[in-house]
């Protein structure tokens, strides 16, 4: 709920310092993470390319703690991901997600090299209230998550290059509920989300596994200049108590959208966490629509 009160705190103090426009309609690819409210129109369909470079250079521990990799290990990924959606009525839009990967790690002198395909995911989304006055579009969420990563019979001398799956766990189908909210207040576009997601138990190497429970927030500003082009900066977190893990990741970005095409090059780098990676990352994203 952290990005929801900080979307509502935001939305309330721009109110008074930027005029509102209702027919004020910004194209932009949107923020490299956090969801935004607006769904296609019905018989609309859009692809939206993701490419991720991820470099690790420590990890944070159990207390926060950071600590850099060692010298002469290197951990990296390269990372593919297509985001498709589509309208089937005006309120109601139904998604998909599907993720490839390489991972790369050199370790104690040791060099590792894996890729396959990560979990996919399939989204409903439904907007519950148009965006008026003060109240910005709010927008449901259902998330649900197959276990298409490599989760088991992992080879030690892959360095764990082999895993595919996400921080939260591999093997388990998720269920996720969420709310996603976007506010117009002229020159900004504002967005926050924030999900809830439940695991169901799996076997993992023969053993029943139940991973916890698990957040995720959001929160990002837009800013549009001229010419199509448009400046975003966002923070995105996530927390699994059982794991006792979580993040925090900062990304500013800058983008250059059209009617038919829209495009993002952002920066993500994880500020504090626990029992997780610092990563720093390259996003570059790209909407088609048909």
């Amino acid at each position: 709920m952290k990005a929801v009160v900080l979307f509502f705190t935001t939305v309330f103090i721009a109110q008074f310092c930027f005029a509102h426009e209702d027919e004020w309609k910004p194209v932009s690819a949107g923020p490299a993470t956090t969801w935004t409210a607006p769904i296609c129109t019905e018989g609309k369909f859009t692809a939206q390319p993701f490419f991720f470079y991820n470099r690790t250079r420590g990890t944070f521990d159990s207390s926060g703690h950071y600590s850099a990799l060692p010298d002469g290990d290197k951990k990296s990924q390269y990372q593919q991901q297509l985001f498709i959606q589509y309208g089937v009525t005006d309120k109601f839009e139904a998604d998909g997600q599907a993720v490839y990967q390489e991972n790369f790690r050199r370790q104690n002198g040791n060099n590792a090299h894996s890729e396959g395909f990560g979990d996919s995911f399939i989204f409903l989304r439904y907007c519950a209230i148009e965006e008026k006055e003060w109240l910005p579009q709010v927008t449901g969420l259902f998330q649900l998550k197959f276990p298409t990563g490599k989760y088991q019979g992992l080879d030690p001398a892959e360095l764990g290059t082999d895993s595919m799956g996400p921080a939260s766990g591999g093997g388990s189908y998720d269920h996720g509920y969420g709310v996603i909210l976007t506010k117009k207040i002229r020159p900004f576009l504002l967005h926050a989300d924030a999900l809830y997601s439940f695991p169901i138990a799996a076997k993992v190497d023969g053993v029943r596994t139940k991973y916890g429970n698990y957040t995720n927030y959001d929160f990002a500003a837009e800013y549009f200049l001229t010419n199509g082009f448009n400046l975003e900066a966002e923070f995105n977190g996530f927390i699994q108590n059982d794991k006792k893990q979580e993040y925090l990741i900062f990304s500013p970005g800058i983008g250059w959208s059209c009617d038919k095409v829209q495009t993002l090059l952002a920066y993500q780098r994880v500020l504090t966490g626990k029992n997780t990676d610092a990563n720093d990352s390259v996003v570059f994203a790209f909407v088609y629509i048909f």
